[in-house]
C-alpha cells in the first residue's frame, strides 16, 4: 500500500510540471478584403499574449541571443512584396545579461506586410517562428506555425461582410493547450535592480538621511517652538502637509516617469547622459562646491503665505521648509525620481510619499511630545560630515547610468574593471574622510574620530575589500544590477585558470556538435541524446537533461547563478552525465536524419525542432529551462526542475536524484 500511494505522488509530481503552453494566439486579417487585382493591401498579424509573458519582435540583431520573430513566405505568381514587414508598436529594451538591445510585445503584437495583387485569387502562404518568454517563473518557449490568406482576399473572401478575425490554423498544440499559473515570484527586470517594496524603504532611509542635514537638522527646533503651547493638531497638519506637498510632486512627474521611460532609460544614451550628469552635480553640491537654492524671492513668497496663520498658515509653512531645504534635499528628492523613472505609474508617487513619511516625523512627534527634544543631540560639524557622505555615495551611483548608455551604444569607456577602479577609489575616498583624514570646505575641524564614524570606516573599508577581486574576475553577485557584463573585463584571472587547466576528459567520445555547441563553466557533456544516453550506460550515472534555448534568457540566468555554484557544478561534473538540448537551433540535419512527428504530424529538419518535439512527447512540455533525468534505461527519474534561483534547491534535486538511481542499481 505504501508502493501504491508513494507512486501516485511522484506522478502527481511529474504531471504538476507536464503541460503544453501556449501563451500568445495568432489571428490575421487584411487591410481591404475587396481588392482588387492591382491593388495594394495590408497583410496583418495579430498576437494575443497572456499576461505575464512576452513575445520578442523582429527588429534587432538576431546575433544577440533571443529568438528573434522571423517570417517566410512562400513566393508565388499571383502578388509580390511591396515593403519589408514592420513590426507595430514594439517596445526597446537594454538587457545586462545578453549585453545588447532587444525589442518585444506585451499583451499585444502586430506585425503588417504591404503586398501587390497580381491575380484575382492569391495565394499567399508561409511560416512563421517565434519565441514567448515570462517573468513569473521564467520559461522560454520557441514555436513555429502557418499561415494562409488565400481566404481572406478576393471575390469569395470569407471576412468580407464580418468584423470577426479568423484565427490561424495552428499546429495541434492549441488543442492541447493547458496554461497553469505557477507561485508568482518576484518579477524580474534587470533596469531595475529592487523590488517596489524595497525602493520605498530606500526612499524612506532618504528622508531619515535628509533630517541629518545641515539644512534641515536645525530647523527642528525652531519649528516646535511655533507649535508649543498651541493645539496639537496644528503639529499633525505640518506634518500631513510636508507628506502633501511631496507627494504632489511625485504625481506631477508621474505620468512623464511610467513604464514606456524605462525603455528610454535602457536603450537611449541621451537620458542616461543627462542623469549622469545631474547625479554628478548633485554629488559636487554636497561636497560643499556650490549649493542648489531656489530663487529667494519664490522662497519669500511663499514663505509671506505662512503668515496668514490657522490650517493655511501652517501648509505654507511647511512649503516654506521644503523649499528652504531644497539644497540639502534636492539631490535626495532627485535621485529618488531619477531612481523610480521606468517603472509603475505610481512608483514615483510611492518613492515620495515614503520619503516624506520619513522627513515629517520628527517634525510632528516633536510638535506633539516637545519634551523628547530634550534628548536630542547638538547641531555640530557632524551635520555636514552626513552631507559630505552622500555626496560621496551620489558619485558613485551616477556612473551606473553612464554605464548603461556606454554599454547599449558600445564606447567601451566604463569596462568592468574601469567601473570598479572608480568605485574603489570613491570609497576608499569616503572612508578616510570619515576617520578624518580628509577636510571639504564647510567641515568644522575636529581632533578626534568618532565612535560613529569609525564603525562606518570599517563597514566602507570592507565594502572596498569586497571589490577588489572583481577587478581580476570575481563574479561579486550582490551588485550583479549595478556592475557591467564580467565579459567586459580585459583580464579575467577566472577564465585564465580554467582556460590553461588541464582538466581530464570525463565523456565517453568526442560530443556531436560541440564546434558551435557549448556548456557553461568547463562541463563537459554532450548536445546530443543518443549519444548522452550511451554514455551514461558506459559509466553507469544518471543522465541529466538540460532543455534550453540560445534566446532562453533565464536559462543564462540558471547557469550564471545556479550552475556556477561550487556544490552544483562538482556534482554535474562528477555525478551525472549532461547533455544540453537546445530546443531552437535552426541547424538543419541531413535529411536521412528527418522525421514526422507523432505530436503535430510536421518534418522535424534540425536539431532544435527534432530536440524540442522531444521534449514534448517524452514529457509533455515545451518551455525552457527544463531539467530532467533519466536513469541508463532512459525512464525518468523524478522529481523535474525549472526555472528555480535557490541554489539549495538545486541541490536538493540534483541528490535526490542521485540517490534514487542508486536505489534502482
Amino acid at each position: 500500500m505504501k508502493k501504491v500511494i508513494a507512486i501516485f505522488f511522484i506522478l502527481l509530481s511529474v504531471q504538476s510540471w507536464a503541460q503544453i503552453l501556449k501563451p500568445a494566439t495568432w489571428s490575421i486579417e487584411v487591410s481591404n478584403p475587396a481588392a482588387q487585382v492591382g491593388d495594394q493591401v495590408d497583410l496583418i498579424f495579430n498576437v494575443k499574449i497572456d499576461d505575464d509573458w512576452y513575445l520578442y519582435s523582429t527588429d534587432f540583431d538576431p546575433d544577440l541571443g533571443p529568438m528573434v520573430t522571423e517570417f517566410e513566405f512562400i513566393p508565388h505568381s499571383s502578388y509580390e512584396i511591396v515593403d519589408s514587414l514592420a513590426p507595430i508598436g514594439a517596445k526597446k529594451k537594454y538587457d545586462e545579461l545578453w549585453e545588447g538591445e532587444y525589442t518585444y510585445f506585451r499583451h499585444t503584437a502586430k506585425f503588417m506586410l504591404s503586398v501587390k495583387l497580381l491575380e484575382e485569387t492569391p495565394e499567399i502562404k508561409g511560416s512563421y517562428a517565434y519565441q514567448v518568454c515570462t517573468d513569473v517563473d521564467g520559461k522560454c518557449i520557441p514555436f513555429e506555425d502557418d499561415f494562409s490568406f488565400g481566404e481572406l482576399i478576393g471575390p469569395n473572401a470569407n471576412n468580407s461582410e464580418s468584423n470577426e478575425k479568423p484565427e490561424l490554423k495552428e499546429s495541434s498544440q492549441s488543442s492541447q493547450v493547458e496554461v497553469k499559473k505557477e507561485d508568482v515570484l518576484d518579477q524580474r527586470d534587470v533596469s531595475d535592480p529592487y523590488s517596489l517594496w524595497a525602493f520605498m524603504i530606500a526612499a524612506f532611509l532618504a528622508g531619515v538621511a535628509a533630517i541629518f542635514t545641515p539644512c534641515v537638522f536645525p530647523m527642528i527646533p525652531m519649528t516646535v517652538s511655533f507649535f508649543t503651547g498651541k493645539k496639537k493638531g496644528l503639529g499633525v497638519l505640518y506634518g500631513l502637509s510636508i507628506i502633501i506637498i511631496y507627494t504632489l510632486i511625485g504625481s506631477l512627474l508621474a505620468p512623464f516617469m511610467g513604464p514606456e521611460t524605462a525603455n528610454e532609460l535602457a536603450t537611449n544614451w541621451v537620458p542616461n547622459v543627462i542623469f549622469f550628469a545631474v547625479f554628478v552635480i548633485f554629488a559636487l553640491s554636497f561636497l560643499g562646491l556650490f549649493e542648489i537654492t531656489l530663487p529667494s524671492k519664490f522662497v519669500n513668497n511663499v514663505d509671506k503665505q505662512a503668515d496668514k496663520g490657522g490650517w493655511i498658515g501652517v501648509f505654507f509653512m511647511a512649503f516654506t521648509l521644503v523649499l528652504v531645504s531644497f539644497s540639502c534635499t534636492g539631490p535626495l528628492v532627485g535621485t529618488i525620481l531619477v531612481e523610480s523613472a521606468g517603472g509603475l505609474i505610481l512608483k514615483p508617487i510611492l518613492g515620495m510619499f515614503a520619503f516624506s513619511m520619513a522627513f515629517a516625523l520628527p517634525f510632528t512627534v516633536f510638535a506633539l511630545f516637545p519634551s523628547l527634544m530634550n534628548n536630542m543631540p547638538k547641531s555640530g560639524g557632524w551635520l555636514n560630515s552626513v552631507k559630505v557622505v552622500l555626496g560621496f555615495l551620489e558619485l558613485a551611483f551616477a556612473f551606473k547610468f553612464l554605464s548603461i548608455a556606454d554599454q547599449a551604444y558600445h564606447w567601451n569607456i566604463l569596462d568592468r574593471e574601469i567601473y570598479l577602479a572608480i568605485w574603489i577609489v570613491i570609497f576608499t575616498l569616503m572612508g578616510f574622510y570619515l576617520l578624518g583624514k580628509i577636510e571639504l570646505p564647510n567641515d568644522s575641524k575636529t581632533e578626534k574620530t568618532s565612535v560613529g564614524g569609525l564603525m562606518l570606516a570599517i563597514i566602507t573599508f570592507s565594502f572596498v575589500v569586497y571589490l577588489i577581486p572583481g577587478m581580476f574576475g570575481a563574479p561579486l553577485k550582490a551588485l550583479s544590477g549595478y556592475l557591467p557584463p564580467q565579459t567586459t573585463l580585459d583580464f579575467d584571472l577566472t577564465m585564465s585558470s580554467n582556460a590553461s587547466g588541464t582538466e581530464e576528459s570525463t565523456i565517453c567520445e568526442a560530443s556531436k556538435y560541440a564546434d558551435f555547441l557549448h556548456l557553461p563553466h568547463g562541463i563537459q557533456g554532450y548536445f546530443d541524446y543518443d549519444q548522452a544516453l550511451a554514455c551514461a550506460k558506459e559509466q553507469n550515472k544518471p543522465l541529466f537533461i538540460d532543455f534550453t534555448g540560445h534566446g532562453c534568457v533565464n536559462c543564462r540566468e540558471m547557469e550564471a547563478r545556479v550552475w556556477s555554484d561550487p556544490q552544483v557544478l562538482k556534482r554535474l561534473k562528477e555525478d551525472f552525465v549532461v547533455v544540453a538540448l537546445y530546443v531552437d537551433d535552426k541547424t538543419e540535419l541531413p535529411e536521412s536524419a528527418w522525421y514526422k512527428s507523432t505530436y503535430d504530424g510536421k518534418i522535424k529538419k534540425s536539431i532544435g525542432k527534432q530536440n524540442a518535439d522531444f521534449q514534448i512527447t517524452q514529457f509533455n512540455n515545451n518551455a525552457q529551462p527544463y531539467y530532467v533525468i533519466l536513469d541508463t534505461n532512459g525512464e525518468l527519474i523524478p522529481p523535474i526542475k525549472a526555472y528555480d534561483l535557490e541554489i539549495a534547491n538545486f541541490v536538493a534535486f540534483l541528490d535526490e536524484a542521485k540517490a534514487e538511481f542508486e536505489k534502482r542499481q
